[in-house]
Parts: structure tokens; sequence; C-alpha cells
């Protein structure tokens, strides 16, 4: 058999014996040296076209984990990885360079063609991200129905104990009803302001479905994004869509990307603010 057939059909990336099973150790030299597949390390063979993150970590000798592992399993991110995620068994201690290294012993259960589970790869986000970077991975997670929080949940219990309680609240916080990564973290800013309790994605008579509403204060908060709002239709929407909040008596308070990317605290005092007048109004005590 093809040497690059074989190991398509073995998965990309397999040990030295499953593929000597299939094809002679010649046609495997061979392959190598005209650069149709590629020796990661000691006894691991893969496709060229094999994913960089799976790549990097087989050649470490562990496996895809944490934001890797997300941006493998086709979950939209915060922020992309600078650089693979590699978790290596705790036995392993030699240096790699240009990885962000892990260290846990993971059971195979947990594992599928050396990238962590769905559950597991939330979890450990949960565990070592920052509360707005985990809660977009786990929103994600949840809106793609690959898992759901009930796996979550149960693979957390099965986990180390060490940041257990920071990981139960990104699971906790997490809705798969949230669009995309920048309403996730407006949602986590949101959640850090006193009195604010916001839900996403709330549909509105005459209003159409906002981003995300206190309905108790009446406050909408809308996480823009250019693309939505550049034609000259997009402009006559937005218009009609907040000219009919304000008859409603909603307050609306608008952010773009790098406000909540790049000035977290512009966000969360700009959000205290309006909540701290809205309360007051509303004869709401503080």
């Amino acid at each position: 058999m093809d040497v690059v057939e074989a190991l398509r059909q073995l998965g990309g990336v397999v040990v030295y014996e499953e593929l000597a099973g299939v094809c002679t150790e010649w046609q495997i030299r061979r392959a190598v040296t005209d650069g149709r597949i590629v020796r990661l390390r000691r006894n691991r063979y893969a496709l060229v076209d094999t994913d960089v993150h799976v790549a990097a970590a087989v050649a470490a000798g562990g496996v895809v984990s944490h934001l890797s592992a997300a941006t493998t399993w086709n979950w939209k991110l915060k922020h992309e990885p600078a650089r693979p995620w590699v978790t290596l068994p705790r036995s392993r201690r030699r240096p790699v360079a240009n990885l962000e290294i892990r260290w846990a012993d993971i059971p195979d259960a947990d594992i599928t063609r050396h990238v962590t589970r769905p559950a597991r790869t939330v979890v450990d986000c949960a565990k070592a991200l920052p509360f707005d970077e985990a809660l977009a991975v786990a929103d994600s997670a949840l809106r793609s129905g690959v898992v759901d929080r009930r796996q979550l949940v149960a693979a957390l219990r099965r986990s180390s104990r060490n940041r257990r309680s920071k990981a139960s609240e990104v699971i906790e916080a997490a809705d798969p009803r949230a669009a995309n990564p920048f309403e996730s973290v407006v949602r986590a800013l949101a959640r850090d302001v006193p009195g604010l309790r916001v839900v996403p994605q709330v549909q509105i008579q005459r209003v159409g479905r906002v981003d995300l509403c206190d309905e108790e204060l009446g406050i909408v908060i809308e996480a823009e994004s250019h693309e939505f709002h550049s034609s000259p239709a997009g402009l006559r929407k937005d218009v009609n869509r907040y000219t009919e909040c304000a008859r409603q008596g909603l307050v609306v308070v608008r952010f773009v990307w790098g406000q909540a990317m790049n000035r977290p605290e512009e966000v969360r005092d700009a959000l205290n603010d309006v909540v701290i007048r809205r309360r007051r109004e509303l004869g709401l005590a503080a």
C-alpha cells in the first residue's frame, strides 16, 4: 500500500509498528527521504499536512491540550494561541523550546488522536486561563454541541483538586447562547460589576435580539462588530433598533472589540457608572 494513503487511513500520525504492518521498511524510509511523510520523533511518523499543534505535541512526546486542543476542535477563542500548548507526562522533564508546556498524566480515556477530548479541554482551559478567555472557550464548546454541561461537570469532578473551584465558576457561567468570543469577554467583564446580571441573546419586542441584557435594570449591552454595521442597510437597522430601545426606556451601552479585548477597565468603569445611575433612577438599593 502507498505510504501516504496508509498514513491517512491510520489517522495521520502513527507509530512505526502500525505503518510497518501495511508498508515495507524501504517504502517508509523512501517516503521520508522524498518528503512525502515526516518523522516527528523516534518511532513516530506523520503526514506532511498534519496539524501543527498535533505535530508539535507528538514530536515532544505529549498531547495537544488547552488552547491548542480548543483550536483543533474548531472552537472560537479570544486569542489564537501564540505557540502550541502541549501537556507532557510528569516523568518527562526535558525542556522543549517554543511550546506552552503543562505537566500532567492524562488518562487514555481523555485523549483521542493525540488531542485532549472536549470536556477535558474545557476543564484544562478553565483552570489555566484568565476567566474571560476560559469563558470564551467554554461558551464555544457548548455552542458547538460536541459537549454539554453535564459532561463538563463530570470531567471537572474527575480532575485534580488544583484550581477546581475556579474552573467550576467558568463552567457554571458558560452559556451556549453566547454568539462569539467578543460577546463572551464582555459578559465576563459585566460579571465584575456589582448589581449587574446580564443574559446573552435576549429577544426584545420590536427591537429584536440583543447581545446582552439585564432585564431588571433595563440595560442593553451590545458588542459591536464593524462587519455587521458598515453598510447603509446596517446603519438604518441600528438606528431603528436603538430608537426603539429609547422608546421603551432601555439604556443601551455599546462597546467595540478593542475596548473589550485591550481596555477591560474602561468597559468595567462604564458599566459600573451606568448601573449606579440606573439603580438610582429606579429607586433600587445600591
